[in-house]
């Protein structure tokens, strides 16, 4: 057990490092680790859900200390998430994922273009996104595909010429509240004692690596956060794209 309860803690320091920094993919990261370490899908995908409400609390509080927060797009964002998170765990989470998961790899394949655009371009024109529907669409997305937060929403305003550095915080400190509402959805239809060891480690290795992403963000050149947001995105993509075609 204590061989694996480390292997956990690393799975979650490792996720949270890279959603902490460029606001997305602890629920992509987590969930493949612990599906390829060995956890069976579903162990996976309810372990990262609770952990995550932990994980997001820490980090969006250490991007709140390092004042990351753009609170007029926190509070556009955070109202329409919810309801969209709600409406995606009670109503839809029987939509079958072949139908969801294109949709969702077309789109962040689009994302990613348009964000290397922005590093190569020497003048970039910000274009209007529509926050609330943005903010509900990537809440629907994430409750029910297990992740798409952070990917949908700091892609797409970052790719609309948003400044990374407020974004990606604003993402990843409504994150919480989002996930919270999410999680605690689908935790009341599930006994979690049985996932304890899991969600404990993912929570430690979180907890652990969670006060660096504010820090992160902070000192990052915008530059090169556009860069590794957009690999992240890549990834996704080609992963998303594997997913469909095996």
């Amino acid at each position: 057990m204590g061989l694996e309860f480390a292997l956990f803690v690393a799975i979650g320091f490792f996720a949270q490092i890279v959603d902490g920094a460029l606001g997305m993919a602890f629920g992509v990261v987590a969930t493949s680790s612990l599906i390829a370490s060995g956890s069976p899908p579903v162990v996976a995908s309810a372990a990262v859900h609770a952990a995550e409400i932990f994980t997001t609390g820490i980090s969006g509080g250490s991007h709140i200390w390092h004042r990351n927060v753009d609170w007029s797009l926190f509070r556009r964002l955070i109202i329409p998430g919810v309801i969209g998170g709600c409406v995606g765990a009670y109503v839809l989470t029987g939509l079958p994922e072949e139908i969801v998961m294109p949709i969702v790899t077309v789109y962040l394949a689009l994302m990613a273009v348009l964000i290397f655009l922005r590093v190569l371009a020497k003048t970039y024109r910000k274009w209007p996104v529509p926050i609330p529907a943005l903010g509900f669409g990537g809440a629907f997305l994430d409750a029910i595909g297990g992740g798409g937060w952070g990917p949908i929403i700091s892609s797409t305003l970052l790719a609309s010429g948003d400044e990374p550095r407020r974004t990606i915080g604003t993402v990843n400190t409504a994150e919480f509240i989002v996930t919270l509402s999410i999680s605690l959805t689908f935790l009341s239809q599930l006994d979690m004692s049985r996932y304890a060891a899991v969600v404990l480690g993912l929570i430690v290795g979180g907890a652990m690596a969670a006060p660096l992403a504010g820090y992160l963000v902070k000192i990052l050149p915008s530059r090169i956060m556009l860069i590794l947001v957009g690999t992240v995105i890549s990834s996704l993509t080609v992963l998303n794209v594997v997913q469909l075609l095996v």
